[in-house]
């Protein structure tokens, strides 16, 4: 039994190191949609190196910022987006020059999640073959990060929902301030939250996850924080301070970085009408196995 256990794992190895490499390559094929229907050829991913101005890319010697350049959309990942950040990710694996990564976004908002309308317009345009490169690049990209020997820094100021989740809180860091607002909305548009949402979901306490993914809800930075969505809370009035810090680090020793931002950090107090202080009620509620008993469940409260 154990030999055949081994036997699946080492296939399971080889397939998905073909996967992987296919992957690789999908990441830098011409994306197909209406706003990228010219897809650009890739070239490094040194400062100014990206071939787009939708990611911004800032070098300080061993440091690498990625800025998300579309403030007027609240910078939401279009697929150039998300096959530039693909490509920077993977070429910074093998450069051993780059210690640490700096991920934010420019404007008021982290990332607002995938490009819907865009997107949506895209496959009636292109067809489905355009979404499958789209949420195939996307979530190879999520995958690259939680993967990544370079620890990674998320500055989660503004707003922070669906995609932008994904390329942030499977990151090493996820640092939130006074004026993040997370969520996972997708069930209103009548997805699921994807973005390896059940994976960061599944490990809130009691059935918080469950109440986040289903209702769509809410959090702030605090609230974050508190359920372990993100490791540190910096007010939002010394983040270019805890940034230029970090711009000076020289090395991936995850203990030095996350001293630099300790000193920068704090400890909020929850709102009084935080949904973590009816923490009972929300696993009594969506502790149920069916939608069908948590919504009789909530009926019942009313």
């Amino acid at each position: 039994m154990i030999s055949g256990e081994i036997e699946r794992h080492s296939t399971s190895n080889v397939r998905f190191g073909s996967l992987r490499r296919g992957l690789e390559t999908l990441a830098c094929m011409p994306a197909r949609g209406k706003e990228e229907m010219a897809s650009p050829h890739y070239s490094g991913c040194t400062a100014g190196g990206v071939d787009s101005d939708q990611l911004l890319v800032e070098a300080n010697d061993s440091t690498r910022t990625l800025i998300l350049n579309r403030p007027k959309q609240l910078n939401a990942l279009s697929s150039t987006m998300i096959k530039e950040l693909l490509r920077c990710f993977i070429a910074y694996q093998k450069d051993d020059g780059v210690k640490l990564l700096i991920m934010k976004g420019k404007g008021r908002a982290f990332c607002a999640g995938g490009d819907a309308a865009v997107g949506s317009q895209a496959v009636l345009d292109v067809g489905w073959k355009w979404g499958a490169d789209f949420f195939g690049n996307q979530y190879f990209l999520n995958y690259i990060i939680a993967t990544s020997i370079k620890p990674q820094v998320s500055l989660l100021t503004g707003i922070v929902m669906g995609g932008g989740a994904g390329i942030s809180l499977h990151g090493r860091f996820r640092v939130v301030t006074d004026k993040t607002v997370f969520a996972m909305p997708e069930t209103a548009l009548g997805l699921f939250p994807d973005v390896g949402a059940s994976y960061f979901l599944s490990r809130l306490p009691g059935f918080y996850g469950e109440y986040v993914a289903l209702a769509g809800a809410r959090l702030d930075g605090a609230e974050m924080l508190a359920c372990g969505l993100a490791t540190h809370f910096v007010r939002s009035n010394r983040l270019p301070l805890l940034e230029e810090s970090l711009k000076k680090v020289d090395t991936s020793n995850t203990f030095v970085i996350c001293g630099i931002i300790d000193q920068f950090a704090e400890h909020p107090s929850l709102k009084e009408n935080s949904s973590l202080k009816r923490l009972e009620i929300i696993n009594k509620c969506f502790s149920k196995r069916t939608i069908e008993e948590i919504i009789s469940a909530l009926v019942s409260l009313i």
